[in-house]
């Protein structure tokens, strides 16, 4: 637990991608084009939580969705990249805007669009429904799957570990 508490007082930025991290990764499309997402509460409360605790979220995403504008925005949270098919270079233009560094960063992500982001930051968390591969390489895995309050699990951890 001593490397954990390390690597999570150093955190400065937390970011977290989408679908299957902020949800449980499904989708609903009506026939009109619409899409609902399903964000759960517990969630919003950990991000609100760890922002009062000076450090900044972010989110980037290879989606785009309203929802995620609109449940964002009432968090508090104005860093929101969509449609990111590469993410590193949302990451580097976050590092650049908070003037930190890689070991600062804490990044939660479940999929292969993950790794290119999560293979650089200090911290590395997943989910219990991520793919092998990101579980395999991950620093934390949550007990919670991700849309189930996993954000929650990890914004604790951090917190509770802050210098």
């Amino acid at each position: 637990m001593t490397q954990l508490k390390h690597k999570c007082e150093k955190i400065k930025l937390l970011i977290l991608d989408v679908d299957g991290i902020l949800t449980d990764g499904t989708f609903t499309l009506t026939e009109d084009g619409q899409e609902y997402k399903t964000f759960h509460a517990h969630d919003g409360l950990g991000v609100r939580l760890i922002q009062k605790q000076g450090v900044h979220v972010a989110v980037i995403t290879g989606r785009k969705s309203k929802a995620v504008d609109i449940r964002m925005s009432a968090l508090g949270v104005t860093d929101i990249y969509q449609g990111q098919s590469d993410k590193t270079e949302a990451y580097e233009e976050l590092k650049r805007k908070y003037k930190i560094k890689d070991e600062e960063c804490a990044y939660m992500g479940d999929d292969l669009p993950d790794w290119p982001v999560m293979s650089q930051v200090g911290f590395k968390i997943t989910v219990p429904n991520a793919t092998d591969f990101i579980k395999d390489q991950a620093d934390w895995i949550t007990t919670k799957p991700g849309g189930y309050g996993a954000v929650r699990e990890a914004c604790e951890l951090i917190t509770s570990n802050l210098q």
